[in-house]
């Protein structure tokens, strides 16, 4: 639907009657929360209020629930907001916002809201230009991944496993001499101090580790000290422990490893559990995402770049699956999205916009649910920007109330060495924070310092 020629929107809204802050605030509460949203009535309110009183319902809002409203905001489906709002009222969300919002309360809406409808002169998501030109960029872009823990120069692991061995040795722990050593030695390396440490002490370092420290320190330092196949490998298995399951664990490991790391880690597993990965899921999972996550764990997806005439055939399978037939379309979404190469995926993506003009990654949320859903959305984003998939996670488990320190542990621990730095970039880019400072406000005590000391410095 075109804009209409020469129409300008500016100060259409002012103050509703009646206005009472804490009511919206709580409308918009219940709007948001339970299954699913009434996105109809998050825009009726939002675009309803005059700027001031929306500021006055995000104060409110924060008092009652200790939560910050543009971010819980910024959980919603966007691009279906913006969608609704284009059809009802021939006009942008952004636009709206850009003439009746001002100050900091604007640019942070501005960013949540993503992007103009009106920018292509019709109906025609903006994020999916934006998708389209990325997959364009990534096509020549080579991101150079990098760490924050490397190898030490000068290392000596007869020094280490003595200053180790005397920081445990004796009436109390030195926890700063533990969290030193461990989070400055690369991950071969402390592999070579505990068979030093058992080669002059006839100990297990792993076991006077244990002894000696507890709770997430303990959880954040022996995870450093397993190798890293072995460390993905327990992660899994303790997903799948007890009555429930873990979810959302599986699918951050088997969807963004790579086929050589999938391959160690099914490896590991098998000597550590007695029991191949695959029946572990088989004996864990259900359905269609059980087929989809040991369709991952086979370790087998292809390695080589684009086939461009192959990518438009796979763009177009997916993009003529009818509406509302849920098998299908997640059959079709697993045949091509778990088993082609990141580089095919990206071309794939981009003909998909230009088939659609919607974002796979849109289409994937609006016409799937569950865990299904949440694994496709996950290689997607990993496929587009692992650093900042895992960004996302991050300032997840650090967000609101709690902390989800077992997500925290499992990322930070993970990722360390191979692409933290760029998760660093990704996280203050979005967040307008850096991850030094989010878990600075979210952790505490020796954990807080060994966290730290993983992150590498501030941004």
């Amino acid at each position: 639907m075109a804009k209409p020629q020469g129409v300008k929107y500016r100060g259409s809204i002012h103050d509703f009657p009646n206005f009472d802050p804490n009511q919206d605030a709580e409308a918009l509460y219940t709007a948001m929360k339970g299954f699913g949203s009434d996105k109809e009535a998050i825009l009726e309110l939002i675009t309803s209020r005059s700027n001031r009183q929306r500021q006055e319902i995000s104060q409110s809002y924060k008092s009652l629930y200790g939560k910050d409203l543009i971010a819980d905001l910024n959980e919603l489906d966007m691009l279906d907001i913006r969608e609704i709002f284009r059809t009802k009222y021939e006009k942008s969300l952004y636009s709206m916002i850009k003439n009746d919002t001002s100050g900091e309360y604007k640019k942070a809406l501005l960013k949540l809201c993503g992007g103009d409808d009106d920018a292509a002169g019709q109906f025609f998501p903006e994020a999916a230009q934006v998708a389209y030109q990325m997959w364009e960029l990534s096509a020549v872009a080579r991101v150079e991944l990098k760490g924050t823990v490397r190898p030490v120069d000068n290392f000596n692991p007869d020094a280490d496993a003595k200053a180790l061995r005397k920081a445990m040795k004796g009436l109390g722990t030195d926890e700063d001499t533990i969290i030193d050593i461990i989070t400055h030695r690369s991950n071969a390396q402390r592999q070579q101090i505990r068979q030093t440490f058992k080669s002059h002490f006839g100990r297990d370092l792993m076991a006077d580790l244990k002894s000696e420290i507890s709770g997430d320190l303990a959880r954040l330092i022996l995870g450093l000290m397993m190798p890293p196949a072995h460390y993905d490998a327990k992660q899994l298995k303790k997903a799948m422990e007890g009555a429930g399951t873990d979810e959302k664990a599986l699918i951050e490991i088997l969807a963004t490893r790579t086929n050589a790391e999938i391959r160690a880690i099914c490896e590991a597993y098998k000597e550590d559990y007695h029991k191949s990965l695959e029946d572990a899921l088989s004996s864990d999972t259900s359905g269609h995402f059980r087929r989809i996550l040991i369709s991952l764990a086979t370790g087998n997806r292809e390695e080589g770049g684009e086939d461009r005439n192959q990518a438009r055939e796979d763009a177009q399978e997916i993009a003529d699956t009818p509406s509302g037939d849920k098998t299908s379309l997640e059959t079709r979404f697993m045949t091509i999205l778990c088993t082609r190469s990141y580089p095919h995926l990206r071309r794939v993506f981009q003909e998909f916009v230009k088939m659609t003009n919607y974002d796979v990654e849109h289409t994937i949320k609006k016409e799937m649910s569950g865990d299904v859903r949440d694994v496709f959305v996950a290689i997607v984003q990993s496929v587009k920007n692992k650093p900042l998939f895992f960004a996302d996670k991050l300032y997840k488990s650090m967000k609101g109330a709690g902390t989800d320190d077992k997500t925290l542990t499992r990322i930070m621990v993970s990722r360390s060495e191979i692409d933290l730095l760029n998760i660093r970039r990704e996280f203050i880019e979005k967040y307008d924070k850096s991850l030094h400072q989010a878990i600075e406000g979210d952790t505490s005590g020796d954990f807080l310092k060994a966290l730290l000391a993983i992150c590498g410095g501030e941004d």
